[in-house]
C-alpha cells in the first residue's frame, strides 16, 4: 500500500510542477506586453496536458486501489 501512496504522491507533485511551469511561462509572456492570445494558448495547453497525462492515470490508480480494498 505504501508504494501505491508514493506513486500517487508523484502524480500530485508532477501536477504541481506542470502548473508551476505554466504560470511561469505566462509571467514571461505577459512581461511588458498585452498578448492575451498567447496566454490563452499556453493555459489551454497546460490544462489539456494536466487533464490527460496527470489526472487520467491518477483516476485509474484510485479505481484500482478502491477495488483492492
Amino acid at each position: 500500500m505504501e508504494k501505491k501512496k508514493k506513486s500517487i504522491g508523484l502524480f500530485i507533485i508532477a501536477s504541481a510542477f506542470i502548473w508551476g511551469v505554466v504560470i511561469v511561462g505566462c509571467a514571461f509572456k505577459l512581461k511588458g506586453t498585452s498578448c492575451m492570445d498567447e496566454i490563452i494558448y499556453i493555459l489551454s495547453l497546460g490544462a489539456t496536458f494536466h487533464l490527460l497525462f496527470i489526472w487520467g492515470p491518477l483516476a485509474i490508480k484510485f479505481k484500482k486501489i478502491n477495488k483492492e480494498e
